[in-house]
């Protein structure tokens, strides 16, 4: 299977009717100068010199703000440039993202002319109230009859929700899970809130009207709806914003984030909490006191098994007194794992016996 690199030009604000309560694109992207056709040059000759394996599949991803809400000579001055790369083969694909309510058989129409292969749709949630209170003047049924045009035009689905918005609790987020399974997306984002410098939430959050989520409350909410999408079989791309200059600790110089949990390694930490829940749950299934297991896992998934600085290790053995041994081998497929008891307790304890008599 051949590696997949995104090549991501942000359009920042470009095309969005509104501020949303929690948004500041220009300091989420990182982007602050205008988006034109030398610029999409400019960034896809960038990344197209400096790939490491020019064999891989190269996709450009127009991100940020709502692309098929620019101004369609704009939509089309910037599709033609990155359609160019396609057409010399040095780029297999293109990806927008957009609001639902920006989508239309016309959009859709000119979209396919230019080879474009994935859309996103930024949903952030299927609750009209949360929606409306986050003034993201767009509803459920916009998401559904977009959702639904996009597949049977013939492009690859994507979906980006949002957890810990204003008023919204986990079980509204589970349900917008639920909603969003049943559109058929092939992809999902899922981003927690942080609280964004110079946006209305920030307003909130300062008057005390609103409270962010915990970085722990936070990625047990991403791990649940993380376990659900797997099972529905949707990929889980990406969970958590991309760290940029300005997405950064708060108490960073130069970071836009006033509050909410921010991890430099956010998406790690929700993937390690799912390892390490696998790998308890494997654990007690023996139902014998276990001192010391070995875990096999195919090399890919060594750092998820660890944990963020030793995190899982460390865990199973304060909480469960058990030993973790990791061994690698290529014959385990990437994300599963075989568990074997390498000490009992009781073998554990006939030991120290022995030693101290």
């Amino acid at each position: 299977m051949k590696k997949q690199y995104i090549i991501p030009i942000f359009v920042p604000h470009l095309g969005c009717p509104n501020d949303c309560t929690f948004c500041n694109q220009k300091s989420i992207s990182g982007q602050v100068k205008p988006i034109d056709e030398n610029h999409v040059r400019e960034t896809v000759d960038f990344y197209l010199k400096n790939l490491k394996d020019q064999d891989a599949y190269k996709e450009i991803a127009f991100f940020g703000g709502s692309f098929t809400g620019i101004p369609k000579e704009e939509q089309e001055s910037l599709l033609k440039t990155a359609n160019e790369y396609i057409e010399k083969k040095q780029v297999d694909s293109i990806r927008i993202s957009t609001r639902p309510d920006y989508i239309d058989k016309d959009i859709l129409k000119m979209l396919k002319k230019y080879h474009v292969k994935v859309i996103e749709l930024g949903v952030q949630s299927t609750n009209d109230y949360i929606l409306k209170r986050c003034k993201r003047n767009h509803t459920y049924e916009d998401v559904k009859r977009a959702s639904k045009l996009i597949r049977r035009k013939g492009f690859i689905l994507g979906h980006q929700m949002m957890i810990g918005l204003p008023e919204s609790t986990a079980q509204d987020e589970m349900q917008t899970a639920i909603d969003l399974a049943k559109l058929k997306p092939k992809t999902i984002r899922i981003y927690p809130v942080l609280v964004i410098k110079n946006t209305e939430l920030a307003k909130e959050y300062e008057a005390g009207e609103y409270t962010p989520l915990s970085l722990q409350q936070a990625v047990e909410r991403c791990k649940e709806l993380y376990y659900f999408f797997q099972k529905k079989k949707i990929n889980v791309i990406r969970i958590g914003l991309q760290n940029t200059d300005m997405i950064a600790d708060p108490k960073q110089e130069g970071s836009q984030v006033l509050a909410g949990p921010y991890h430099e390694a956010f998406g790690q930490l929700v993937e390690d909490a799912a390892w390490y829940d696998s790998i308890v749950e494997k654990i007690k299934q023996f139902n014998v006191k276990v001192k010391e297991v070995e875990i096999k896992i195919n090399p890919v998934d060594v750092n998820h098994v660890v944990g963020h600085k030793r995190e899982n290790i460390n865990k199973l053995h304060d909480l469960y007194d058990v030993d973790m041994d990791i061994v690698q081998v290529d014959y385990v497929k990437p994300g599963e794992f075989h568990v074997k008891i390498i000490k009992k307790y009781a073998d554990f304890l006939e030991e120290n016996k022995k030693t101290h008599v």
